[in-house]
């Protein structure tokens, strides 16, 4: 059986892919390069240091980790492995279950994250945010939500 043909995108379709491609880059590169400039931080470990503050205990097992940032357990370890060299999390294991392993935050991870924070917050505003009237930013929520519905606890 041949393959459907392709269903090629209509201009106006190709029109907003080619947006949302293009600003999705332009902020991330916009918020990942004033992290880096003013704390040393790459956009996925500030996701990592947000994620394990947000956790109740502050951290969290590596499988739900990776899950829950959208990566591989491969890229996640990597991840991890460069923020335990530098102090910002450990691993542990699972009090549950001692095969599994746990990232956890370390103080110096709170304390580099909240420095961290109101700059990164500033920069959302500017790269995103201050860009967009009201009217648009509750479009675009709801837009992007019927794409990647909202996740519990956000």
């Amino acid at each position: 059986m041949a393959p459907d043909p392709a269903r090629w995108l209509e201009p106006e379709e190709m029109r907003a892919w080619r947006a949302f491609v293009d600003a999705q880059a332009a902020v991330s590169a916009g918020t990942e390069a004033d992290l880096m400039a003013a704390h040393g931080l790459s956009a996925g470990e500030y996701g990592v240091l947000v994620h394990l503050s947000e956790s109740p205990d502050d951290g969290a097992r590596m499988c739900d980790l990776a899950d829950a940032l959208h990566l591989s357990p491969s890229g996640l370890t990597r991840r991890i492995d460069a923020m335990v060299r530098s102090g910002l999390v450990r691993r542990e294991p699972s009090p549950d279950d001692r095969r599994v392993m746990r990232a956890v935050l370390t103080p110096e991870g709170r304390a580099r994250l909240e420095r961290a924070a109101p700059d990164h917050v500033a920069s959302v505003r500017r790269n995103f945010v201050d860009r967009l009237s009201p009217t648009q930013l509750r479009a675009l929520a709801d837009a992007l939500r019927a794409i990647a519905p909202e996740r519990t606890g956000n």
